[in-house]
């Protein structure tokens, strides 16, 4: 092991750059709980298996013993560490719907001001995004979504992305990522819009009867029925939902792919 890195440092440290990239900015692996020690040691594996199937024939000129370390291979490395953030942002879009959606539902269900830090998404979050996001984050561990980004999404990416071809290909860049912002609001909306409903018809029931019988004194007894009621829609659609996520998992999959089609070729 030690061999191989040796002979192909230069191609290995650009591999390793943007594995590391990638991780810092996906989520779980974007956590402060996990430490860089640990991110610079799954890089280093990474790169070590991609290593074989890297074909970096762009970077003949200055990869290499005899070129050294220059002031190109510096430009490169910076390159790579993009790619690997591009990567890992496009997948944060993705748990960003997730955690959007539970900001709807916390609005609705009154627990806007119960916000807390949350480690996935390092900001301030209700805690029905953290639900949603903790069940999003099982699922994508659960359905081998990782194994997919890595071999599908990251070794891909080195066949058919390069700095080059992020310079050249900026344009397609911006229009996939925009797309995939305007997207994570439509997910976000689709999920949150069952309970959304529901809990209107309760309110809208509420009011009625509140008009009619002012003496019951709903406007206390309100909230816990919403609760309560939110809780329960999302229980019998929980099995439609983890289907959304999984299906939104692989559609972005598929976007990531695009944005290599685009940019730098076939995969």
């Amino acid at each position: 092991m030690i061999d191989t890195i040796v002979a192909n440092a230069a191609v290995f440290l650009l591999v390793a750059v943007r594995c590391f990239a990638f991780l810092r900015t996906m989520p779980l692996f974007s956590m402060r709980s996990v430490s860089t020690i640990v991110r610079v040691a799954l890089a280093g594996y990474m790169a070590y298996f991609l290593l074989p199937s890297v074909n970096f024939q762009n970077y003949a000129s200055f990869v290499g013993f005899e070129q050294g370390f220059n002031l190109y291979f510096l430009l490169a490395l910076v390159g790579e560490a993009l790619i690997g953030v591009i990567i890992g942002f496009y997948i944060t879009i993705i748990f960003a719907a997730f955690s959007s959606a539970g900001q709807f539902l916390a609005f609705q269900m009154g627990f806007t001001a119960s916000e807390v830090y949350d480690s996935l998404s390092q900001v301030e979050n209700p805690l029905m995004g953290q639900y949603l996001n903790l069940i999003a984050m099982l699922i994508f561990l659960n359905t081998g979504a990782f194994q997919v980004l890595f071999f599908d999404g990251l070794k891909a990416s080195f066949g058919s992305l390069s700095t080059y071809s992020l310079i050249a290909g900026h344009e397609p860049l911006v229009k996939i990522l925009v797309s995939g912002l305007s997207r994570l609001f439509g997910n976000a909306l689709v999920i949150s819009l069952p309970v959304m409903g529901s809990l209107m018809l309760v309110s809208v029931c509420m009011g009625i009867l509140s008009k009619a019988a002012p003496q019951m004194n709903l406007l206390s007894e309100g909230f816990p029925i919403m609760m309560l009621f939110a809780f329960f829609i999302l229980t019998v659609s929980m099995p439609a939902l983890c289907d959304f996520f999984t299906r939104s998992f692989y559609s972005g999959f598929v976007q990531i792919e695009n944005i290599f089609k685009s940019m730098g070729g076939q995969i």
